[in-house]
C-alpha cells in the first residue's frame, strides 16, 4: 500500500472542514438518554458497541435478576445468557465486572445452571480468579462456580483449567463472601479422589484451618466439611497433625458456644483416629475423656453417633483397643444400647464389633449383658441396624464359645438363619459367619440344623458375592461334622454347587471350598457323590497349578481318595495297609489323571465290550465268623492243609452254581445276583478259619498266598505263563454275566492283578496288614512288613523289612523288596 504525504493529508482535512461548514446538520450526534421499562430492551442493549450502554444494560439486568428466580428465568428466555457470557471477556474492565455480576446472580437458578453447562463458560470464569482482579469480580466469579461445581462435568472442567490452586489462594481473601464461595467450591470438588489429593499437595490445609476462626458459622462448617473429606487420606492426616489441626479441633470441641460445629469437628477427628500416634496425641490432651462426655450427652443423637464412630475408628489397632479397654469404654457403649435413636445404635454396634477383636473386651461385653441386647436388634425394622448388630455378634462370637453360647441362649441363631434369606448381602455374610462361630458346639450345632440352616446355606452357594461365599462355605463345613448333616447337605443339592466352587479364582473362596470338601469327604457316600460331580478332576487340576495349589486342596484330595478307595486305586495305583477294602470296592483299571473314574453303577450299565473286566468285591451278605479260641491255638499248618481239599470242593460247587444262575438269568437278575459273591464269602470264611489260628506271621502270609493262588488257578511257572488262559476265562465270564463287571469270587484263572486284589481283600477281612500296588501290563503285588527270621534279633531294636508276596509262581514265597527276585516278579 502507498503511504500518503503530509501535504496530501492536510488537503484532505481542509476538504472535510469545508464540507462540514457547508452541511451544518451533520454535526456529531448528541448524547441520547435512554430509559427502558422492559427487560427486553436491556437484553437488546447487550449487543450495543458502546461501552456506556453495556455498563448500564448489565447493571439493569443485575438489578432485575436480583429480585427473584422468575426474573432470572425471564432473562434466560429473552436470550440474555449468551451476550453476558461474551461480555465477561470484554476489553473494558468495568463491562467485564458488571457482566460477571449479572451472570453470577443469574447462575444461582437451576434452569440457568443447566443452560450454562452447555456454553463452555467455565474457562472464562476461572480466568477471573487471579489475584489482580477486583474483589467484587472474585465474589461473583466464585458465586457462579459455586453454583456450577455441583455438576460432575463442571467439576472436571474447573480442575482441568487449574481452578483449584486459585480457589485455595482465595481462601485467604479478606472478603467473607469470597471465602464462603471458594470453600464451597472446594467442598464440591473434593468429593472426587483426584481433588482430595490435590488440596493437600497444593497446601490447602493451613488456609482451611484459618477459616475455623471465621466469625461466620457457614464458613466454619464448610471448612470442616472439606477437612472431613480430605482427611480420609493418610498423608493428609499426617500434615493435618503437623499443622496442629487436632489442637484446633479440640478447641472447638471444648467451646460450648460452638456446639453447632461439634458434629462436623467430631467427623474430622474420627477420620484421623486410625493411627496410634494421633490417638496418643488426643489421649494426652484429654481428648478421650472429652469424647466420652460427648457420648453421654442426652438428646443429641448426632453428636453421640459421631463420638461413637470415633471410638470405632480408634479400635482398628490392637494398641488402641487396649487403651480404650483401660479407659472402660465398654461400659459407656453398653449404656448407648438403650438409646432409641437408630443412628446411635448402629454406631454403637459397629464400635462393639471393633472392640471385640480385643479378647478382654469380649469378656467385658458378655459380663455387662451386651449380647442379649444386640440380639434384640436383629428383629429391628432398620436394615442398617440389623446389619450392624449381626456384625457385632460375628466379632463377639469369634473364638469365644461362651459368647457363642450366650447368643444361642438368647435365641439369636433362629433369627440369624432367617436372615440368610435376606436381600442385604452384608447382613447375609455376617449371619453365616456368626452361625459358623456358634456351630462349634454340638448342642448349638444340632439346634441350628433343626431350623433348616443347611437348606438356606445351599441357596447361598450360588451367590456371586465373594464375602457371602467365603462365610457360607465355612458355615457349611462347620455344620456337616456328622453323617446326618452331610446327608442333609446331599439331599438339599448342596454338593454340586460346593464342588463347582473349587473352580473359583478367588483365593479365600477356593481355600474354604477345599476345606469344606475335605470335611464332607469323611463320609463315603458323600465322597462318591462329589466324585460324580468331578471333584477329583478339579482337585487334580488345582494340584498341578502353582498359583491355585494349597494345603487345603491337598487335604481334600487325600480325603476324597481315602473315602473312595476304588477311585484311589485307579488314579494312584496304590493302597496302603490302612486302606481297608470293603464291600463295593471295584478295580476299573488304571485311569489317567484328567479322566473321571466312573462309578460302579455307571460301569454296570455299559454294554459288554472288549476292554478289561471290572473286578468287584461283593461281600455284603458275609457274616463275621468268630473262630473259637480252642481252634486258634495249637493249630499246625498241616492241620490247615488237611481240610483244604474239602473246602476247595465246596467252593468249586458254589462257583459252578453261581455261574449257572448267571448264565440262565436275565440281565436284571444278573445285576441282583452280583449283590453277593458267595465264592468270595467262602474264601473269607476259610481264611478266618485256616489262617488266623497260625501263630507265626510269615506262616500266615504264606498260607494266605497259597489260598489265593489255589482259588485263582494255582501255581503257574514263569516259562508257562503264556499258556495260562486267563484272558479267555475273563471273556467267558463277561459273556455269561452279560456285563463288564465281574465278581472276584467267580474268577478261577486270575493273573497278578486279580490275585493281588484278592490277597488284599482277604487280608483286610481277617485283620492282616498289607499294601496293594499296581504295576504295568496287568502286574500288581502286595507288600508286607515282617521282622527278621533270626530269633536272636530283637524286634524292638531292628526295624521290620518289606517283602513282596509271591502269588503266582511260588505261592507263599516272600521276596525281599528290591531284591533280584522281587524285581523279576514285578517286571516279568
Amino acid at each position: 500500500m502507498k503511504m500518503k504525504t503530509s501535504t496530501e493529508i492536510a488537503d484532505m482535512m481542509e476538504k472535510k472542514s469545508r464540507k462540514a461548514s457547508a452541511n451544518p446538520r451533520k454535526e456529531t450526534f448528541e448524547p441520547l438518554p435512554v430509559e427502558s421499562k422492559t427487560p427486553t430492551t436491556a437484553v437488546l442493549l447487550l449487543s450495543s458497541p458502546e461501552e456506556d450502554i453495556l455498563l448500564k444494560a448489565c447493571e439493569a439486568i443485575y438489578a432485575f435478576a436480583e429480585k427473584g428466580d422468575e426474573n432470572k428465568v425471564s432473562l434466560l428466555r429473552l436470550g440474555a445468557l449468551h451476550p453476558l457470557c461474551r461480555l465477561i471477556t470484554h476489553s473494558n474492565r468495568l463491562v467485564r465486572r458488571n457482566a460477571l455480576m449479572a451472570l453470577g446472580i443469574m447462575a444461582t437458578n437451576g434452569h440457568i445452571k443447566s443452560a450454562l453447562k452447555k456454553l463452555n463458560v467455565i474457562p472464562s470464569i476461572v480466568e477471573k480468579l487471579f489475584a489482580e482482579e477486583e474483589t467484587v469480580v472474585h465474589e461473583f466469579a466464585t458465586l457462579c462456580l459455586a453454583a456450577l461445581s455441583v455438576d460432575f462435568v463442571c467439576k472436571v472442567q474447573i480442575f482441568e483449567n487449574n481452578g483449584l490452586p486459585l480457589l485455595i489462594h482465595l481462601l485467604s481473601s479478606s472478603d467473607p463472601d469470597v471465602q464462603k464461595n471458594s470453600v464451597e467450591i472446594i467442598f464440591n470438588l473434593v468429593q472426587d479422589y483426584q481433588s482430595r489429593q490435590a488440596v493437600h499437595k497444593l497446601g490447602g490445609i493451613p488456609p482451611l484451618l484459618e477459616l475455623l476462626k471465621s466469625d461466620f458459622p457457614i464458613i466454619q462448617r464448610l471448612a470442616l466439611k472439606v477437612l472431613q473429606n480430605i482427611t480420609t487420606d493418610g498423608d493428609t492426616c499426617n500434615s493435618f497433625r503437623e499443622y496442629q489441626g487436632y489442637e484446633k479441633l479440640m478447641d472447638i470441641l471444648n467451646n460450648m458456644n460452638l456446639s453447632d460445629l461439634h458434629a462436623e469437628a467430631l467427623q474430622v477427628v474420627a477420620n484421623c483416629l486410625s493411627e496410634s500416634e494421633t490417638i496418643q496425641l488426643i489421649h494426652n490432651g484429654g481428648g478421650l475423656t472429652r469424647l466420652m462426655e460427648f457420648i453421654l450427652i442426652p438428646n443429641l443423637p448426632q453428636i453421640q453417633s459421631t463420638a461413637v464412630k470415633c471410638f470405632a475408628r480408634m479400635a482398628q489397632s490392637c494398641e488402641s483397643r487396649k487403651l480404650l479397654h483401660e479407659q472402660g469404654v465398654e461400659k459407656v457403649l453398653v449404656q448407648l444400647l438403650s438409646v432409641s435413636d437408630v443412628s446411635v445404635m448402629v454406631s454403637t454396634c459397629q464400635a462393639v464389633a471393633a472392640m471385640s477383636f480385643y479378647p478382654a473386651s469380649k469378656e467385658s461385653f458378655r459380663d455387662l449383658g451386651t449380647i442379649p441386647a444386640v440380639v434384640q436388634f436383629l428383629s429391628s425394622e432398620s436394615l442398617v441396624l440389623r446389619e450392624a448388630a449381626t456384625q457385632a455378634l460375628t466379632s463377639l462370637t469369634h473364638d469365644n464359645q461362651l459368647n457363642a453360647l450366650a447368643v444361642y441362649e438368647a435365641g439369636g441363631h433362629e433369627i440369624l438363619i432367617q436372615q440368610l434369606y435376606g436381600s442385604c448381602l452384608k447382613t447375609v455374610a455376617y449371619s453365616a459367619a456368626t452361625l459358623c462361630n456358634i456351630a462349634e458346639q454340638e448342642i448349638t450345632r444340632s439346634s441350628i440344623l433343626s431350623y433348616g440352616a443347611i437348606e438356606a446355606l445351599v441357596e447361598l452357594l450360588t451367590c456371586k458375592d465373594t464375602e457371602v461365599l467365603v462365610n457360607t462355605i465355612l458355615c457349611v463345613a462347620a455344620l456337616v461334622c456328622d453323617k446326618e448333616a452331610r446327608t442333609k447337605l446331599q439331599r438339599a443339592g448342596g454338593l454340586q454347587p460346593l464342588v463347582s466352587l473349587l473352580r473359583s479364582n478367588h483365593k479365600d473362596v477356593l481355600h474354604n471350598a477345599c476345606f469344606a470338601v475335605n470335611v464332607c469327604a469323611s463320609d463315603k457316600p458323600t465322597a462318591v457323590e462329589m466324585c460324580k460331580f468331578g471333584a477329583l478332576e478339579i482337585l487334580q487340576e488345582i494340584s498341578q497349578s502353582v498359583n491355585r495349589r494349597n494345603s487345603f486342596s491337598e487335604l481334600a484330595m487325600a480325603s476324597l481318595l481315602n473315602s473312595n478307595l476304588s477311585v484311589k486305586y485307579s488314579l494312584t495305583g496304590h493302597l496302603s495297609s490302612t486302606d481297608i477294602i470293603t464291600d463295593g470296592f471295584y478295580d476299573a483299571g488304571k485311569a489317567c489323571s484328567s479322566q473321571r473314574v466312573l462309578t460302579l453303577e455307571e460301569l454296570s450299565k455299559k454294554p459288554v465290550d472288549q476292554h478289561r473286566a471290572i473286578i468287584v468285591i461283593n461281600i455284603a451278605t458275609e457274616e463275621s465268623v468268630d473262630v473259637p479260641q480252642d481252634r486258634q491255638s495249637n493249630r499246625s499248618e498241616s492241620d490247615v492243609s488237611s481240610k483244604k481239599d474239602q473246602r476247595t470242593a465246596r467252593r468249586k460247587k458254589e462257583e459252578d452254581k453261581q455261574k449257572n444262575q448267571a448264565h440262565c438269568e436275565s440281565p436284571s437278575l444278573r445285576a441282583q445276583n452280583m449283590t453277593g459273591d458267595v465264592s468270595l464269602q467262602l474264601l473269607v470264611k476259610e481264611a478266618k478259619e485256616s489262617i488266623l489260628p497260625l501263630n507265626d506271621e510269615r506262616k500266615q502270609y504264606a498260607a494266605l498266598a497259597r489260598l489265593v493262588s489255589g482259588a485263582m488257578g494255582g501255581e503257574v511257572p514263569v516259562e508257562k505263563l503264556h499258556e495260562f488262559s486267563w484272558v479267555l476265562h475273563l471273556s467267558e465270564l463277561k459273556f455269561q454275566l452279560q456285563s463288564n463287571v465281574v465278581p472276584i469270587g467267580l474268577i478261577s484263572k486270575g493273573i497278578y492283578c486279580h490275585r493281588a486284589l484278592l490277597f488284599k481283600c482277604l487280608a483286610d477281612c481277617i485283620g492282616m496288614s498289607c499294601t496293594l500296588v499296581r504295576g504295568e501290563y496287568n502286574r500288581a503285588w502286595n507288600e508286607v512288613f515282617l521282622f527278621s527270621e533270626n530269633p536272636s534279633n530283637n524286634h524292638s531294636s531292628s526295624p521290620p523289612s518289606l517283602y513282596i508276596v509271591d502269588l503266582m509262581h511260588q505261592p507263599g514265597n516272600l521276596l525281599a523288596l528290591n531284591s533280584p527276585a522281587a524285581l523279576k516278579y514285578q517286571t516279568i
